[in-house]
């Protein structure tokens, strides 16, 4: 049986209660984050663009904070993009300001539609918790 811990930041419970997931599971030192998007703390989508960008990465990191993480633990990432090549070049220069260049696999995937209405990118990632006396 593996050591599987259910990583729900205190300002993420409303997912749990409304959506029926948990933001990320934690098997071992490797962390599997939920797809990340821009929504306020009360679970609204965030019109603007970069705003909604920002609060992607936001989010993400306070996930990963809540397993132990950083994004400097993130090996794998996968981003969901709703009008992929009009939005990229802002989503690109949000993620080049917050998250680590070259640290980590990441394949960026055009979709038609995300879960919610107004939604343009959404983060998934696979981290892995760097030992601390190593790190």
């Amino acid at each position: 049986m593996t050591d599987r811990e259910l990583i729900i930041p205190p300002a993420m419970q409303g997912i749990v209660e409304r959506a029926g997931y948990v933001p990320a599971v934690k098997v071992g030192a490797t962390v599997f984050c939920a797809g990340q998007i821009g929504r306020t703390a009360d679970l609204e989508v965030i019109a603007d663009p970069e705003a909604q960008f920002l609060a992607c990465w936001e989010n993400l990191r306070v996930v990963l904070q809540a397993a132990g993480c950083t994004f400097e633990d993130v090996v794998d990432m996968t981003t969901y993009h709703v009008q992929m090549s009009q939005h990229m070049p802002a989503f690109r220069e949000v993620k080049n300001r917050v998250f680590p260049r070259g640290t980590c696999a990441w394949t960026a995937v055009g979709v038609s539609e995300l879960a919610l209405p107004g939604l343009l990118a959404e983060i998934k990632c696979v981290a892995v918790k760097r030992d601390s006396a190593a790190a």
